[in-house]
């Protein structure tokens, strides 16, 4: 099922991803289902918590994604996924990525250098765990 993300939320990620590197990025998807795709209306930063390795980890506190999925309720949408930067890697889910994924969400990883993205793609685990299949990203 594609993605859609309009150009000032690809910006959002963007922008996000750069002010953070060399450390990763993290933050919500929201939206809604419609017309045989996941429709990203907002996107929302949180702030990467992981105690070590922030260049090549990331966590959400569990309260602040609670108050993404609250805030969501609110307005009738809900959390379609996560965005994530990889700086200096491959826009490529991990294994550490894979091992605290959920089956049915968009994961996307934006790849970022010192100047700037260099790559974005959306990934979905399957279902068994066993890999992930890429998402097509529309605008």
């Amino acid at each position: 099922m594609p993605l859609k993300i309009g150009a000032g939320d690809v910006a959002h990620i963007h922008d996000h991803a750069r002010e953070t590197y060399p450390e990763e990025c993290s933050g919500v998807m929201v939206g809604m289902n419609a017309e045989g795709m996941k429709v990203v209306v907002d996107v929302w930063r949180a702030e990467n918590i992981h105690e070590e390795e922030r260049s090549r980890r990331f966590l959400i506190d569990p309260l602040e994604y609670m108050k993404f999925e609250k805030r969501a309720e609110e307005r009738d949408i809900e959390i379609l996924g996560i965005y994530h930067s990889h700086p200096d890697h491959p826009a490529e889910p991990s294994e550490y990525d894979r091992d605290h994924a959920w089956p049915g969400w968009s994961y996307v990883i934006a790849s970022v250098s010192k100047d700037n993205v260099e790559d974005m793609r959306s990934w979905v685990l399957k279902d068994d765990r066993s890999g992930y299949d890429e998402e097509p990203i529309v605008g």
